[in-house]
């Protein structure tokens, strides 16, 4: 029986040591981690640089464009050549030379205000990146935390079920004591045994679950070695506004709201872009060349160079153009429109979710502060039946009844309590405010 105990103090001592080695994971961490590792940022954050590349004055064509070009030319001929004055020459391998070169720059002074509305449309897209960015960023801190919360419910679990199985041992080293002063029966120890393997068993898989929620949250985080730590266990609940407060925010902050409106402003400059097509385009064109021509015996001119500059306006207007720009303007039109159904449409779910995450928020605070009454009532009941169990006022199987409603009211709590905070969060990332809030 001594030895068994012994067991139990090593057990213990190797447990404690092993999680007090374990490196403590803080939400801040994580959440610092997660911006700098996980691969959906990443690639979020790529797509707003390509963006950002994509509004650049480079890609605006508000530029001129300069080109160079060169060339030359070579000949070897036969030439047979009859003058005017009757005077024939034939010549054999003559040859002549030609050479060229010039620069030439190009630049459009009037598009219809074609590039005017397609440069508006290249920063408003890079707002939207933004946008779209700072939503992958908010899913991505949602998930986290809820893989998170999961691991430090996993973690209390853990500990409750230690805590439990702990109770049973202790009632088999009694059972057993019990036993041997002839004061009990081999069918108290033997339920007693049932009772820690059962114990033991629920202990092994929630570690398991644990095990793998840790391995859940490295997914999240980005990291690949072998999760071994810890996390905070302490909940902390943030929002003190009132439900209309907080409708106000989503109606301002939400970033599933203001995404539809950099739609609807992206769709307008596409449309005014488009309806300058209907407009002549005027553009300023200057080149300046070099020539020089080598010319074989027959020629007039031995040698010929030639430089100078040339300037000149064109102006082009696609006076019909098989109805390619009433198209384009009237699917304009019509993706505006569908624009602006689709703000309408997401600000009714978006009403409807606000609601929804307001009373699951309110719903969860009340099964918590319930689940607090209910363990401190367990609390005392088992305290209650222990006594008596000790004095063999109650049986044994009043006394697992007791113990099993104390372990499931804390395990209730537990579970209660992080429910809320998920609740709370979803709330807050309605709201605009889950970067802005403390976790």
């Amino acid at each position: 029986m001594m030895n068994y105990i012994n067991k139990l103090t090593l057990l213990f001592l190797i447990s404690f040591s092993v999680s007090f080695g374990q490196e403590k994971l803080t939400k801040e961490n994580a959440v610092n981690i997660a911006l700098e590792n996980n691969y959906g940022i990443k690639i979020a954050y790529n797509s707003l640089k390509i963006a950002e590349n994509n509004k650049s004055i480079m890609n605006s064509g508000y530029l001129p464009t300069l080109s160079g070009n060169a060339g030359s030319t070579f000949n070897n001929d036969n030439t047979d050549v009859e003058f005017a004055n009757g005077e024939v020459t034939n010549l054999e391998g003559a040859k002549s030379s030609r050479f060229n070169a010039s620069v030439s720059l190009n630049y459009t002074l009037f598009d219809g205000l074609g590039r005017h509305y397609n440069y508006k449309q290249l920063k408003e897209q890079y707002n939207l990146s933004e946008l779209q960015a700072r939503e992958t960023i908010e899913n991505t801190l949602l998930q986290l935390f809820s893989v998170y919360y999961n691991v430090a419910q996993l973690t209390e679990e853990v500990l409750l079920l230690n805590k439990s199985l702990k109770v049973s041992k202790d009632r088999l080293i009694r059972a057993n004591y019990q036993f041997e002063f002839g004061q009990n029966t081999k069918l108290a120890v033997l339920n007693a045994e049932v009772d820690v393997n059962n114990d033991s068993i629920n202990l092994i898989n929630t570690k398991q679950l644990l095990s793998n929620a840790k391995r859940d949250l490295y997914v999240v985080l980005g990291k690949n070695e072998s999760p071994i730590f810890s996390v905070d266990t302490q909940v902390l609940f943030n929002i003190t506004a009132t439900k209309q407060q907080l409708f106000e925010q989503v109606k301002s902050n939400n970033v599933t709201l203001l995404q539809t409106e950099k739609n609807i402003r992206v769709s307008d400059f596409q449309l005014k872009a488009n309806k300058s097509g209907y407009l002549p385009t005027i553009g300023l064109n200057s080149t300046y060349s070099w020539s020089k021509n080598n010319n074989n015996a027959a020629s007039f001119l031995t040698e010929s160079t030639n430089t100078g500059i040339s300037t000149g306006f064109n102006l082009t207007w696609n006076l019909f153009n098989g109805g390619k720009t009433r198209t384009q303007v009237q699917n304009a039109k019509i993706n505006y429109e569908t624009q602006q159904y689709s703000k309408l449409q997401t600000q009714l779910q978006i009403n409807r979710d606000f609601n929804n995450a307001w009373e699951d928020y309110k719903n969860k605070l009340f099964v918590l502060q319930t689940q607090q009454k209910n363990v401190e009532t367990n609390k005392r009941n088992f305290s209650r039946t222990d006594e008596q169990f000790s004095l063999g006022q109650v049986t044994s199987i009043d006394f697992r009844q007791a113990q099993i409603n104390l372990l499931n009211a804390q395990s209730n709590l537990n579970q209660s309590k992080y429910a809320a905070k998920n609740a709370e969060l979803k709330l807050l990332q309605l709201t605009g405010e889950l970067l802005n809030s403390k976790f």
